[in-house]
């Protein structure tokens, strides 16, 4: 009898210690949409989290019932234990070793392993124990009650402040994990519908930076303020850009950028219809630096990076495609970046290819860092140069082999994982 009240107490407190961080931990978006389903457990849903305060104060008087009464069966069950065992100790060693063994027990089965499954898979156990929870809720309800009534009289008396309120709102962390669970339970194959993708990337718009979407340096095209004006037409006609950097003596000196459609004013030089740029740091956010090209009116920022010097450029364009997606126009040539699955385990990928991407992409877990963005940037930071063609390098479990590279950067790369 006293082992099976001990099992159904740690049991109790197991699930009451769980519920309390499911709760905690569920998405409150995903809670709500399931509110709103019209059905028997929708409603038992609508009830627990009426007033989230009484459900986790309902939640901790359980555990703590559950635990007095098993502290109660189990110090005794010890003690028999040692009393039988033919040794005898001190009364403090007794105390001790109840202490000891009662507290390990129920802190690896009632409170450190349920917690951990239940915050885990929080929104699906929520709903699985919404039943049983509901009853324990309304068992405890008025303790509850009386318990909140005593510190919200505190709170309000001693320490001015309004006691419980129930909040009212999501926030955007919270809108961004259930679009982001949503989107990872879409098969490859599947089509995402275009108006959740610019959702998701408006969530994360906020938090992306100058140099995730410039061009860099290296890929800019520019041309000197003292060329000609049949050079600038020849270069338009080469690159099939609709804008072109104007430098004077380097890149480090970018002074404006010319638009194709200015060639049709027939100028008599570049400078003549040569407009203006603004300048920002890498380490500017995107939403910060359209607010900026807006108030200023201007299309093309130059992108510096810490020393003063031009570390890329980044277009009006370029920010609404992180919102939009890629937006295609009569100028933008098809350059297509590889990735390919050569077999288990080997790829065969552009270096231009965001790490980020590939981790979710093809669940590398590629290391992440400020210092790059790239797959090429991210074998650059660790060897510190620029690789030669057919090179071999290994970082941790990475393998790679250079296919394609120039003297400034990596093109093409083969990619094994091995142990």
């Amino acid at each position: 009898m006293e082992i099976s009240i001990i099992i159904l107490c740690l049991i109790l407190a197991a699930f009451f210690s769980g519920m309390e961080i499911a709760f905690i931990s569920s998405n409150k978006i995903y809670l709500e949409i399931e509110k709103k389903q019209d059905n028997f457990l929708s409603q038992i849903l609508t009830k627990l989290t009426e007033k989230p305060s009484k459900f986790i104060a309902a939640m901790l008087i359980g555990n703590n019932v559950a635990l007095v009464v098993y502290g109660f069966f189990m110090g005794d069950l010890v003690l028999k234990w040692i009393l039988g065992s033919g040794f005898e100790f001190s009364k403090f060693t007794h105390l001790f070793l109840q202490t000891l063994i009662s507290t390990v027990v129920v802190l690896m089965t009632a409170e450190f392993f349920p917690k951990v499954f239940f915050q885990v898979y929080a929104n699906s156990l929520i709903k699985f124990f919404a039943i049983p929870a509901y009853l324990f809720y309304r068992l405890f309800y008025y303790i509850s009650t009386f318990f909140i009534w005593i510190s919200d009289l505190i709170l309000r008396k001693f320490f001015k402040t309004e006691g419980d309120q129930v909040q009212l709102y999501f926030s955007k962390i919270e809108l961004g994990h259930y679009i982001t669970e949503q989107m990872s339970s879409v098969e490859d194959d599947e089509e995402v519908d275009s108006e959740i993708q610019i959702f998701q990337n408006a969530l994360e718009f906020s938090g992306v930076k100058a140099r995730d979407i410039m061009t860099p340096r290296t890929e800019i095209v520019d041309i000197d303020l003292f060329d000609s004006v049949a050079d600038l037409k020849a270069l338009f006609i080469e690159t099939g850009y609709s804008k072109i950097v104007v430098s004077q003596n380097s890149l480090d000196d970018i002074v404006g950028y010319v638009h194709s459609f200015d060639l049709f004013k027939k100028p008599a030089t570049i400078k003549s219809v040569l407009m203006a740029v603004e300048f920002v740091p890498e380490t500017i956010f995107i939403k910060d630096a359209l607010d900026l090209l807006i108030k200023k009116r201007k299309n093309v920022a130059v992108v510096l990076d810490e020393y003063g010097g031009t570390s890329g450029i980044i277009t009006i364009e370029d920010i609404v495609e992180e919102l939009f997606g890629e937006i295609e126009d009569e100028h933008d040539l098809d350059e297509e970046l590889i990735e390919q699955e050569l077999g288990e385990g080997e790829y065969l990928f552009s270096a231009r290819l965001d790490v980020e991407y590939l981790n979710e992409t093809y669940k590398l877990e590629i290391p992440e860092g400020d210092s790059y963005g790239t797959l090429g940037g991210f074998i650059v930071d660790f060897t510190k140069e620029i690789p030669q063609k057919g090179e071999k390098i290994r970082i941790d479990r990475f393998h790679f082999v250079i296919e394609e590279c120039s003297n400034k950067k990596i093109e093409l790369v083969k990619m094994s994982l091995k142990e």
